[in-house]
């Protein structure tokens, strides 16, 4: 893929998200994208909640944000047109985050692209597992998720 298709993608993932009112009310900023991982961050004093930690709405709206972009993002690089929605998650909270809030998703161990655009070329749907996690700022991990995601071709 061609890294202007790649920012172009990306720009067009931050121009959906600040659309969004929730989404934009949790200041979720477009950090990193490297083909297989895509990261969001958003600012401690936009999700902080009366501990004076991160909220774990956030936390768990950013993890799911993280996975919905990635998908998103693949299949726009593809040329596909398609819903994408999350059609279930298990998440962990570890510890209190008290720092800015960094989410990366990725693919789960076993889970395939190739796999997922041919079934979704073939049935005009397929699903996909992810993994998101939200570290902390000394190491370790605040928060994962594991997911899985639904995309719909439009006709």
């Amino acid at each position: 893929m061609r890294s202007s298709d790649v920012e172009a993608a990306l720009r067009h993932l931050r121009d959906v998200c600040a659309a969004m009112p929730p989404v934009a009310a949790l200041r979720v900023e477009v950090a990193g994208f490297d083909g297989e991982r895509l990261e969001l961050r958003a600012p401690l004093a936009a999700n902080v909640n009366d501990k004076g930690n991160a909220f774990g709405g956030s936390l768990v709206s950013l993890m799911t944000l993280a996975g919905w972009g990635l998908v998103s993002l693949q299949l726009q690089l593809r040329g596909i047109v398609a819903e994408v929605y999350v059609a279930d998650s298990q998440v962990r909270y570890r510890a209190p985050l008290h720092a800015d809030l960094a989410a990366q998703a990725w693919l789960a161990a076993g889970e395939s692209w190739d796999a997922f655009f041919a079934t979704l070329a073939q049935r005009g749907r397929a699903r996909l597992q992810l993994e998101a996690s939200v570290p902390l700022a000394a190491g370790g991990v605040a928060t994962e998720m594991s997911a899985r995601f639904v995309a719909i071709a439009k006709r």
